[in-house]
């Protein structure tokens, strides 16, 4: 599983700068439009949720958890609806965030959940946190599929018969390449062009501490113990939509957004990581692992049936 100090790498270091882009409590996942790529983005973000809300049978009074709760959007959001919403977040910035913000959001690794941490919900959600729950070295080790196991099992522990569990998560898509063919760390970034295997070791760099699972199957099989699909569709053509937005977002001009960029020069000109950090950024592997269906992305309400 991605540890703090990785997950920190990717979330806390530009955390001034993401929330300066997409907003004080920035929603951080990807976006429902089913197609209809006229809509806002703050529109197909309410969407999503609202999509989550019926499919989860979310109302006032409900109470949830949101695992991986990034800044806490959807947590606020449903709060001020009168849920009782909690959070928890590995990401030492997005918790900070969050509890500065007034949310009830607890900074810890999310695998330490018990019935006891906060007692059972009746919803629980997971906007991409399940893709950073197995490591490179661990799915090289053969463990992918026991971490998988005992997440599903963690997760039905916080619900009762009848709870619904929304996950939204990547996926390894239809043309993922070989893990052997993948030279990990070896990739030169100041090229123009990109194997679909460089790509994937840029992406181990984006995403330090994260293997994802083979296709929904690498979710759903695990669940079945437990659950019970209500409902799954792919959301790739949606996350490509979305990460153009976010891209759109984080180059649009903030005077305050712009010197913080001006406070990284020094880092950049004598920082050979640095460099090679923001370089990775700029190629925007994460669109082009879409693009080319080496990735997916689905979302699915599941339902527990058993203990």
């Amino acid at each position: 599983m991605a540890n703090q100090s990785e997950l920190d790498d990717h979330y806390t270091r530009m955390d001034k700068i993401f929330r300066l882009s997409l907003g004080e409590k920035g929603a951080y996942s990807c976006a429902r439009f089913d197609g209809d790529f006229s809509m806002t983005t703050e529109a197909a973000q309410l969407k999503k949720y609202q999509f989550i809300e019926e499919g989860c049978k979310i109302k006032k009074g409900t109470k949830m958890l949101d695992i991986g709760c990034g800044w806490g959007h959807f947590v606020d959001y449903l709060t001020k609806k009168g849920v009782d919403a909690h959070g928890v977040v590995l990401a030492k910035g997005q918790a900070d965030a969050c509890i500065k913000n007034g949310l009830k959001v607890k900074h810890m690794d999310s695998k330490l959940i018990t019935p006891e941490t906060f007692g059972k919900f009746d919803a629980v959600t997971a906007m991409g946190s399940p893709e950073h729950l197995c490591s490179v070295e661990q799915y090289r080790e053969g463990k992918q599929e026991m971490i998988y196991n005992t997440y599903f099992k963690q997760v039905a522990d916080l619900l009762p018969i009848g709870g619904r569990y929304y996950c939204q998560s990547m996926v390894f898509g239809p043309k993922m390449v070989k893990f052997e063919d993948i030279k990990f760390g070896q990739t030169d970034l100041w090229k123009k062009e990109f194997t679909d295997e460089e790509l994937m070791d840029i992406i181990c760099e984006v995403f330090p501490g994260s293997w994802l699972p083979y296709g929904k199957e690498g979710l759903i099989n695990p669940a079945s113990k437990y659950f019970k699909v209500v409902s799954v569709d792919s959301g790739r053509l949606d996350y490509i939509e979305t990460i153009h937005r976010w891209t759109a977002a984080f180059t649009a001009f903030n005077l305050q957004k712009y010197l913080l960029f001006a406070s990284f020069v020094p880092d950049y000109l004598f920082d050979k990581t640095f460099r090679r950090w923001m370089r990775r950024f700029k190629i925007q592997a994460n669109l082009h692992v879409f693009t080319r269906e080496i990735f997916e992305h689905y979302r699915i309400v599941f339902e527990k049936v058993s203990d």
